[in-house]
């Protein structure tokens, strides 16, 4: 197995977390990811931008797409207003856009998620758009076959107190939007972070549950666009936080997310087949799961993820990790298909993926 690893963004000087990372149309990544005192210490907050012209191997100088704000601590109601967890993409016309929350003290008090929409590379951005829906951490835009867009984001059930996760979607272009729907909910569980997928006519809602108890990720499915999902179903990623999740070019599902039975230092990707995409029970789904990163710090700190791939099929992953520094940095993977399974020879035995 040959994953290499760069060095996308060091900083001694302050923390850099929560990454995301797009690809233009001229084959440009934008990487986006926060810097802050601290995970717990919101001051000396701000959203930050690189660039690479290589498919990943160099990074430019930070481009800073927000202010510097002091938010204090990310758990007392005397925070201050900052951006938290963006996310980058780019819609099925070409444009870019950013997605972020913007936390008022405790994550749970008060909380706004916006959209800016940009030019095709990334280099002018227009107004935010507000997005009628309270929540954490968003996931990438939805752009369904029908147009729709669905944003998606988590809060506390105002009954349970338990995370419940959300979304709210657009026929228009972002110009209307709907009521707030609840995606996952359950009384002993807090279900969040989303990463939603389309496929064939429906959408599968991988999960969070951020409980600490190992759990893994669960699933829900909507057969509706969006309007009516299901109940949750097991998936075969134990201990999974912040699943990400899209399509590789072979049909495959790729899903980065951390790995933590107990304490956060391990990096997963795990490859399933899509078919096992609407499957509800656990040992239908086959699976093979890959480590990408283990943080050997003391006081570990990783797990945040995006990624792309390019038309050779290589494989660009984005993440933030401690491991030999002092405080948090931007590590980038790169990988081939071939390393995550020897296409079948005479001299390597099947496995479960080609029975």
């Amino acid at each position: 197995m040959a994953i290499r690893k760069i060095t996308v963004s060091k900083d001694d000087s302050i923390y850099e977390a929560w990454p995301d990372v797009a690809m233009t149309n001229s084959g440009k990544l934008i990487a986006i990811f926060t810097e802050c005192e601290h995970h717990l210490n919101r001051d000396k907050s701000r959203l930050v931008l690189k660039e690479s012209y290589d498919r990943g191997e160099t990074w430019g100088e930070k481009i800073f797409f927000s202010e510097r704000e002091d938010g204090g601590s990310q758990h007392t109601v005397s925070g201050k207003p900052h951006y938290n967890c963006a996310r980058i993409g780019k819609l099925r016309n070409g444009k870019m856009y950013i997605i972020c929350d913007r936390i008022y003290g405790q994550e749970y008090v008060k909380s706004e998620i916006y959209v800016w929409i940009g030019n095709e590379e990334g280099t002018k951005w227009g107004e935010p758009i507000l997005v009628p829906l309270t929540g954490i951490v968003p996931d990438k835009i939805t752009e369904l076959d029908s147009g729709r867009i669905i944003v998606a984001a988590h809060f506390g059930h105002p009954e349970t107190k338990k995370l419940t996760q959300y979304l709210v979607y657009s026929d228009d272009g972002m110009k209307t939007w709907s009521k707030p729907i609840v995606v996952a909910s359950h009384p002993d569980m807090n279900l969040c972070e989303v990463s939603i997928l389309q496929y064939n006519g429906a959408l599968i809602a991988f999960l969070r549950e951020n409980s600490g108890k190992g759990y893994d990720i669960f699933k829900t499915i909507s057969y509706d666009n969006g309007e009516t999902w299901s109940e949750i179903y097991n998936t075969p990623m134990d201990c999974g936080h912040r699943p990400v999740a899209g399509f590789l070019k072979d049909g495959r599902v790729m899903v980065t997310y951390r790995y933590i039975p107990r304490g956060t230092t391990n990096m997963f990707s795990a490859f399933l087949r899509a078919e096992g995409l609407l499957k509800t029970n656990r040992y239908d789904q086959p699976i093979r799961i890959m480590p990408l990163d283990y943080d050997r710090n003391p006081s570990p700190d990783l797990g945040y993820t995006g990624w792309v791939q390019f038309d050779d099929g290589e494989i660009f992953v984005i993440n933030y990790i401690k491991d030999d520094a002092e405080k948090a940095y931007i590590r980038g993977y790169k990988f081939r298909p071939e390393d995550i399974e020897l296409p079948p020879t005479a001299n390597v035995s099947k496995n479960v993926f080609n029975t």
